[in-house]
């Protein structure tokens, strides 16, 4: 039922110098999104890692997997907005074994990812993000539509096109709850912190023609994706119409 995923969740008040006020955990009890996962060139997404102990889930040696993420949060403690999560999932310590890994997240439902680009549609939702979490947000416009079967994501910043991220639509059905653990930088630390969510609707395949990736020209994240060699199509594909999620606060990884 929805609002099961908060029972039993405490949460503790916040105000910062700034005059926002919100809660720690951070609950999202309205949302939907769309997700596509391509392979792309290990050799060259690594350097994007900022930590040596930081490895890429591989598919096959030398093809690791980047995941592309858009996100409508309807209803959240820091209001509504829009945000598009670029990362690569990592192991943290120890080294991936390629396909293994990736096989053994989707049958547990947990995924560990280092998050690359993460645009958003508010000041206060980018504001939290790059304070508390060192989470690399900068401000979008992000919009989503759904058309034809497909629900399509357009990315814009700077007055230019970054990405049009396309999912098709397909038969839904409720989905287990799966667990999140995001690395980020800040001030040079590693942190980590959870996210939860619980789909009440979601369509996931590996119907390789399900999702479609365009990149803009001329802005620097496009150029940055370029040069890491994505792979034409995807591997996997997801449509989440509806679903309820906690972001946790960020923690040391020591405290792992």
């Amino acid at each position: 039922m929805k609002g099961d995923l908060f029972k039993g969740i405490v949460q503790y008040e916040l105000q910062d110098g700034h005059g926002y006020k919100g809660k720690l955990p951070v609950f999202y009890p309205d949302a939907s999104s769309i997700a596509a996962v391509f392979t792309a060139s290990t050799s060259v997404v690594r350097r994007h890692l900022p930590h040596p102990g930081l490895h890429l889930v591989e598919l096959v040696p030398g093809r690791c997997l980047v995941g592309f993420t858009a996100f409508e949060y309807r209803a959240s403690d820091i209001g509504p907005y829009n945000e598009v999560s670029i990362g690569f999932p990592i192991t943290f310590g120890h080294r991936s074994i390629p396909g293994l890994d990736l096989v053994t997240s989707l049958a547990r439902r947990t995924f560990g990812g280092y998050v690359w680009q993460l645009p958003v549609t508010t000041e206060r939702a980018r504001y939290g993000g790059v304070q508390l979490y060192g989470y690399p947000k900068f401000l979008a416009d992000i919009e989503l539509r759904t058309a034809g079967g497909w629900v399509e994501c357009v990315l814009r910043a700077d007055g230019e096109p970054i990405l049009t991220l396309r999912v098709r639509q397909g038969p839904a059905r409720s989905g287990r709850v799966t667990r999140y653990k995001t690395i980020s930088m800040k001030d040079g630390v590693p942190l980590a912190t959870n996210i939860y969510v619980l789909p009440h609707a979601m369509f996931e395949t590996f119907d390789r023609s399900a999702a479609t990736l365009e990149l803009g020209t001329r802005h620097a994240v496009c150029e940055a994706l370029r040069a890491i060699g994505l792979g034409a199509r995807p591997l996997l594909s997801q449509h989440i119409p509806s679903s309820e999620s906690i972001l946790f606060g960020p923690r040391n990884l020591i405290d792992d």
